[in-house]
């Protein structure tokens, strides 16, 4: 029970704020800025949150530890889906680019989002600066580390480049990826994930006292599923469905937009 209880708890976590966020990124574009300043005020009372529970060595501070990071988090995956934090290239890949061009290209529609992970960390880190409880900060290093190694897969080529799941005005960012059914970074990038899995998981069952077996049992479980997220891209499995519900937005969007596009018939 007490590697289950933050295990589950990880795992809904994970697949409730995932959907959360699709569903906001797919409402209509008016709704944007009160989308924006809400998670704002969120992830502001997340930093403090990270920093009051990075003092308490307890069951509940490894939680609230855990969930502050993911708020954190979860700001600048608004940001970037809402089109607010991407970077100062807005449009599809030229035509031919290749090599080190392609790669600045596809950094430049990025650059702001990679330069707010970084402010981010640092928030986190001042947060969690010299205190016991480093749940949050391990929770937001595992975050990066993992995300950084998806954009670099789907830049090289995997089989399922979950395009759908990009609103409408990112969808140029699809002309920067490739399908392909392997890359040679993807079993790199699993096999280095779970070199660090395998380790946290057997700490977490010869943890100390209870704030540590929750801590690492959150950590290793989300890094877990951060390793399946890289094996979905490449299985031949509709991982998409896993949100449907959250994806519900973006069709009703399109859909009210197509019927404002089209005339009424002529009588």
């Amino acid at each position: 029970m007490q590697f289950a209880l933050p295990f589950a708890f990880t795992v809904l976590v994970w697949w409730a704020s995932t959907g959360a966020i699709l569903y906001l990124d797919g409402l209509p574009r008016r709704t944007f800025p009160y989308t924006m300043a809400g998670t704002t005020v969120v992830a502001a009372l997340a930093v403090w949150g990270l920093w009051y529970s990075s003092g308490q060595t307890t069951v509940a501070g490894a939680y609230c530890g855990f969930t502050c990071a993911i708020l954190i988090w979860g700001w600048q995956e608004v940001g970037f889906l809402l089109g607010y934090v991407t970077g100062p290239r807005r449009s599809p890949c030229p035509v031919g680019s290749t090599g080190w061009s392609r790669v600045r290209h596809a950094f430049q529609t990025v650059a702001h989002h990679e330069l707010a992970l970084v402010v981010l960390a640092l928030f986190v880190l001042f947060a969690t600066w010299d205190r016991p409880n480093q749940t949050g900060l391990w929770t937001y290093l595992v975050l990066w580390t993992m995300r950084q190694s998806a954009k670099l897969n789907v830049f090289l080529g995997v089989r399922n480049l979950n395009a759908d799941f990009l609103p409408e005005h990112l969808k140029y960012l699809q002309t920067y990826f490739v399908r392909a059914p392997m890359n040679a970074l993807l079993p790199v990038s699993v096999a280095a994930a779970t070199i660090v899995a395998v380790p946290l998981w057997q700490a977490a069952v010869h943890g100390a006292d209870a704030f540590e077996v929750a801590s690492l049992t959150l950590v290793a479980a989300l890094l877990s599923l951060a390793i399946l997220e890289h094996l979905l891209l490449v299985l031949p499995l509709p991982s998409e469905k896993l949100w449907s519900w959250g994806m519900r937005s973006h069709a009703a969007t399109a859909a009210a937009a197509a019927s404002v596009a089209t005339p009424p018939p002529q009588r």
